[in-house]
């Protein structure tokens, strides 16, 4: 099964939710359509990062890429309720790399 790479920048917490509901928020709505292998915050030029790898079942090229953007943006719709926040990448494994997709 194909890895992707979600990453997706907070600016800000919204009021009355905790920092962890961040991170639970993404893992819980991106765990709705696939397996989510590891999940991580990290900074990244001071600003917070969520980064998370999941599977795609394995189908198409291009429909496992679409497959993947259509679930980082779910997952962004759900980090939106708690956070406020910026861009966001979907990176795919492939020979050893992660390339944009």
């Amino acid at each position: 099964m194909p890895s992707f790479q979600t990453r997706l920048k907070i600016t800000g917490l919204k009021p009355g939710n905790a920092p962890e509901a961040v991170m639970a928020a993404a893992v819980e709505a991106l765990g709705t359509r696939h397996h989510v292998e590891s999940n991580q915050l990290q900074i990244a030029g001071g600003v917070p990062e969520l980064n998370l790898r999941f599977l795609v079942e394995a189908t198409e090229f291009i429909g496992e890429n679409n497959q993947a953007r259509e679930s980082a943006a779910m997952m962004r719709d759900a980090v939106e309720r708690v956070a406020v926040t910026g861009a966001l990448l979907v990176l795919r494994r492939s020979r050893g790399r992660w390339a944009p997709v």
